[in-house]
C-alpha cells in the first residue's frame, strides 16, 4: 500500500486538475497522434507509430501514478495544526546560528515543494531535522554543504 501523504487544499486541487487534464485532453492528443501515424501506412516499419504508442504507455503510467497518489492523499485541516511543534504543513521561521541568516519555510508534500515560494518537502534533510522540534530548540542538520545549526524562532500555520 502507498504511503499516506498530507496536502494543503491548494495542492490537492492541483493534483486533481492535472489528472483531469491527462484523462481528457492528454488522452485525446495521444489518440490523434496514433491515428495520424497509422494513416501513414505499414505499421511494422512505422517509427512514428511506435513512438506514439510508447508515449501512450508513458501517459497511462503517469495517470495510474497520479490516481495512486490521490488515493493515498489526505487533506490536512490547517486550522487544527498544532503550532507548539514542527509538523507537516507548519510554517517555520529558522535562524542559521553561525551567520544569523533567517529563513521561513512551509513543510509540504514532495509534489507541492517549491523552494522559490518557500515550500520544502517534509522528506528534505532540513524538514526532517525540524520535525517535532519547538520554538527555541536548536538542531544540527546535515545538508550537502556540511552540518548547519538552526534555531527555531517561530512556528505558525
Amino acid at each position: 500500500m502507498a504511503e499516506i501523504t498530507y496536502y494543503t487544499k491548494e495542492g490537492l486541487e492541483k493534483l486533481k486538475e492535472e489528472l483531469h487534464y491527462l484523462k481528457t485532453e492528454g488522452r485525446a492528443a495521444i489518440a490523434r497522434a496514433i491515428a495520424e501515424a497509422r494513416d501513414k501506412g505499414d505499421l511494422s516499419e512505422n517509427a512514428e507509430y511506435d513512438a506514439a504508442k510508447e508515449a501512450q504507455g508513458l501517459h497511462e503510467a503517469k495517470i495510474a501514478k497520479l490516481e495512486s497518489t490521490l488515493a493515498s492523499s489526505r487533506l490536512l485541516d490547517e486550522s487544527k495544526i498544532d503550532t507548539s511543534k514542527v509538523l507537516a504543513l507548519s510554517i517555520v521561521k529558522i535562524k542559521n546560528v553561525k551567520n544569523g541568516a533567517t529563513m521561513t519555510y512551509q513543510l509540504v508534500a514532495e509534489s507541492e515543494a517549491d523552494l522559490k515560494s518557500g515550500k520544502i518537502s517534509v522528506k528534505s534533510p532540513i524538514a526532517q531535522g525540524l520535525l517535532g522540534k519547538s520554538v527555541g530548540d536548536k538542531t544540527e542538520i546535515q545538508v550537502p554543504a556540511g552540518k548547519i545549526e538552526f534555531e527555531i524562532l517561530e512556528i505558525s500555520r
